[in-house]
């Protein structure tokens, strides 16, 4: 693809693609669409990894880009799907900003009629329409595709031109975006959550503040040359410990984290895998007040 940020939707894809090799009890994510969504030559490399040797030597590979990156990157999902799947009784609908390839919406709508509403980069808009047209015949009825630039258009009125009630309590997924944004891009979105219904959830990613400065980079010096000195692709970081002084002004209330010992704890360890989490990228879970 010709834009840089629309092109990482598929690195997160494939690595949930991969997953579906591991037996059910070693796998951190779930997600059987994942494949599908895949263009045709990454998803013939998918298969590859049905052999555990060839699977192994991808891991490692991505452990040698950014330690803790393959686990950060599929336990995200994973958190983030269980979050959605404890608040399903509880929402109205469920917002995804920068939907990219994810699945989440199409795997919903086979046990629910919950509107699902995929934000993203007109690019990739484009591209997921013909994606899911490819994969599934049709986009589901229940998942509405809205095309927006975060930095430049109103995203309160483009939802709403496409369905979305500013009434409606809404499960708002913001994963692997925060960092490709500028601060002014990063506000302007949490602007537009400010309005959202009191019980809503927001579910979003971000990398540390530290790592975006280059005071610590957590042995991850090539993920840093690769985002930080090349392309300067990564723009905004947070601290752990300010995320609750940073969403509070907007209505939220930071309710948990997800850094590395949490998803060591929750899903790497269960599952038998000798993986380590990365410092690099958190996810926070906050409720509207």
């Amino acid at each position: 693809m010709s834009d840089p940020v629309a092109a990482t939707a598929v690195g997160p894809m494939v690595l949930a693609a991969v997953e579906q090799y591991e037996s059910a009890r070693r796998r951190l994510v779930d997600d059987d669409l994942a494949g599908s969504f895949l263009p045709p030559a990454l998803r013939a490399f998918a298969r590859t990894t049905r052999w555990s040797v060839v699977r192994g030597l991808l891991i490692r590979a991505t452990e040698r880009s950014g330690p803790g990156l393959w686990a950060n990157l599929t336990c995200r999902k994973r958190y983030i799907g269980d979050k959605l799947t404890q608040a399903l009784a509880d929402i109205d609908a469920v917002v995804i900003l920068g939907a990219g390839l994810d699945t989440k919406g199409y795997r919903l709508a086979r046990h629910s009629a919950i509107p699902v509403f995929e934000v993203d980069l007109p690019v990739n808009i484009e591209r997921k329409r013909s994606v899911v047209r490819r994969a599934l015949g049709t986009v589901p009825d229940s998942v509405h595709l809205v095309p927006v630039d975060f930095e430049r258009d109103d995203l309160a009125a483009e939802l709403a031109r496409h369905g979305h009630l500013s009434t409606h309590r809404t499960f708002f997924v913001w994963e692997g975006v925060t960092q490709y944004l500028s601060a002014d891009g990063v506000g302007s979105t949490f602007e537009f959550l400010r309005s959202a219904a009191p019980g809503s959830r927001l579910a979003f990613t971000y990398v540390r503040s530290d790592f975006i400065d280059g005071t610590n980079r957590y042995g991850a010096e090539s993920l840093y040359r690769r985002f930080r000195v090349r392309s300067r692709l990564w723009q905004f970081g947070l601290d752990p410990e300010r995320v609750t002084a940073f969403v509070e002004p907007y209505g939220w209330q930071l309710t948990e984290q997800a850094g590395p010992d949490y998803l060591i704890e929750h899903y790497i360890s269960p599952s038998g895998r000798n993986l380590t989490a990365s410092q690099v990228e958190w996810t926070a879970f906050a409720e509207k007040r």
